[in-house]
């Protein structure tokens, strides 16, 4: 380990602007959250508007909103993650609505949302829910404080959310009756795509194994990542059907090409991917002889005991108070203002937390553009919209549908959809003055854009240099065990394969620990060389182990990752 020291970082980093607005590739599962969103929204509204009650959509619209997460879940995890989701949406609602209905005093109920809002988003990240995360829970609960109550009502609203928590339970969980491994097959094709990516690099230069860093470095975190990613999805659920084993070894594939790039196939690992989109049998490999020895420390793994969720609450400190501080001050400023709904400042500071204060800075301008373009397709919109209730609830549903499709490829194009949404949700009860609602929403989202930003600017996170020494320590004691492993000369049966994964993990979290912390103020400077040592030595020592059970457990015919495609079909 290199005892040079490190040069001094800037105390302030600049907050970029280039690249924030740039579109991205769509997800390759668009339409599928989209879809979701409006099969799942469209039944209850459409049933009010016939009973002529629009006025309870909001109530309807919190719990239908739940079949927006957990798209990228093998289905026997999203059916956990969706009760879990559908739950804390009703219970965030339950504390929201007896609020409402219990004080009538403004600044109690920002205090209330604010506190919603830390919670969730303190959740969210701990479990890892992933996108909407936090916002959809804090857009519910927060407009539901402003929402005349009474405590007699709150029982038949919550009952509303409940059932429409029901169809959306039902909706996301529908696909796996098609394509029950669909989410494997995508975190599979995702990681042999990656690996191709990076073995087409050949390894050679900069991004080496044996290198400091430069673009082959970033394909091979990538690679890595979607690696991990991979054995996360394939992993998560406890059981191993017979296609879920042959996905395995397709990831088993994918670290054999992160391992030896030079002798890796690129084309065939990319043909591998193309198949897993599709609906035929998973693509066999070319290691009938070692199909069960590969796979013994995906046995361990599943038969060791999960990592406790609290022990993950203490990084997130940092992003809890930023929220809670951020969102409490929005409100505030707003009700100081005069806005009739300061929760839009409230919902627009929630949205801007993330990692580092870099990315919430880029998320923060990207809300601004989307919403005032969002509130200029809302005033064009808005005379259509009031033409009738059914023509509301079908611009509804366009816009959901528009949200969910645009907003992977950058978050200010679908919130340009998400504000007109938000905006109309607000007329189900009554049909207001679109001026009026433009200009308080214009004025929100300026306020609560610039309260969050500083909030996030005050409340610092000093710790983040430290979760570095964590992530190295963690690195070091898994290259280490792994180390140990391979001197032995014939370890036990999947400890080697166990301690290939752990490592793999230790170095993906490492990776991600410096992204953010590379991206927050007021650091200490980050130790950048003991992060490249830690990461080459365990890049060696990750393709040590994938050679030395390759040699023993998988004959590759001529010697190139992939050469055939025998065996197993699932």
């Amino acid at each position: 380990m290199s005892s040079a020291t490190p040069a001094p970082a800037p105390r302030v980093r600049r907050l970029p602007l280039a690249g924030v607005l740039r579109l991205g590739r769509p997800s390759d599962i668009w339409f599928k959250p989209a879809l979701s969103a409006v099969a799942s929204v469209a039944p209850p509204n459409l049933t009010l508007l016939a009973l002529g009650r629009l006025d309870l959509a909001m109530y309807a619209m919190a719990g239908s909103l739940c079949a927006l997460y957990a798209h990228n879940k093998p289905y026997a995890a999203r059916a956990r993650a969706l009760g879990w989701v559908v739950l804390g949406m009703i219970a965030g609602l339950a504390v929201a609505l007896v609020t409402a209905s219990l004080a009538t005093n403004a600044v109690v109920l920002v205090t209330v949302g604010a506190a919603l809002a830390a919670v969730q988003k303190g959740l969210c990240d701990v479990t890892r829910i992933g996108p909407p995360g936090n916002v959809v829970l804090t857009f519910i609960s927060s407009a539901s404080l402003f929402a005349p109550q009474t405590l007699g009502q709150v029982p038949g609203h919550l009952a509303l959310a409940a059932a429409a928590g029901v169809w959306a339970w039902l909706v996301g969980m529908a696909p796996g009756l098609v394509r029950p491994y669909g989410p494997e097959r995508r975190a599979t094709a995702q990681a042999l795509n990656a690996a191709a990516a990076y073995a087409a690099t050949h390894g050679t230069g900069d991004g080496h194994a044996d290198g400091p860093g430069g673009g082959d470095a970033r394909a091979r975190a990538a690679a890595a990542a979607a690696v991990h990613a991979a054995w996360q999805s394939l992993l998560a659920t406890g059981t191993r059907a017979a296609p879920r084993r042959a996905l395995e070894r397709l990831v088993v594939r994918a670290e054999v090409a992160l391992a030896a790039p030079v002798d890796a196939d690129p084309e065939r690992l990319r043909t591998w991917a193309r198949e897993l989109r599709g609906r035929g049998p998973v693509p066999g490999t070319d290691d009938p002889a070692g199909a069960v020895a590969e796979l013994l420390g995906v046995d361990a793994e599943l038969a060791a005991p999960a990592r406790p969720l609290w022990t993950r609450f203490g990084p997130l400190t940092p992003l809890v108070l930023r929220t809670a501080i951020g969102c409490a001050l929005a409100g505030y400023v707003s009700l100081a203002l005069g806005v009739g709904r300061p929760y839009w400042a409230l919902v627009t500071a929630a949205s801007l937390y993330q990692a580092n204060i870099t990315l919430t800075w880029g998320r923060g301008v990207q809300r601004v553009v989307g919403n005032l373009v969002g509130v200029l397709v809302f005033a064009v919109v808005a005379p259509l919209a009031h033409a009738h209730p059914a023509a509301l609830v079908l611009c509804c549903l366009a816009f959901n549908f528009g949200a969910e499709a645009l907003i992977g490829r950058n978050y200010w194009l679908g919130s340009v959809c998400v504000t007109p949404m938000a905006l109309l949700i607000t007329e189900f009860a009554r049909t207001q003055q679109p001026g009026e609602l433009i200009t308080e929403r214009i004025v929100d989202t300026l306020v609560g854009a610039l309260v969050g930003l500083v909030a996030a600017a005050v409340v610092t996170n000093r710790r983040a240099t430290d979760r570095i020494e964590e992530a190295l320590t963690a690195v070091e004691q898994a290259r280490e065990r792994a180390a140990r492993l391979l001197a032995e000369p014939a370890p036990a049966r999947g400890t080697l394969e166990s301690a290939h994964r752990a490592l793999a993990a230790a170095l993906v979290e490492l990776r991600a620990t410096v992204d953010a912390a590379s991206g927050e103020w007021w650091q200490r400077a980050l130790p950048q060389e003991r992060v490249v040592l830690a990461e080459q030595s365990g890049h060696r020592t990750l393709a040590a182990t994938v050679r030395r059970q390759e040699s023993h457990s998988w004959p590759t015919g001529d010697g190139r990752t992939g050469r055939k495609t025998e065996g197993v079909r699932g």
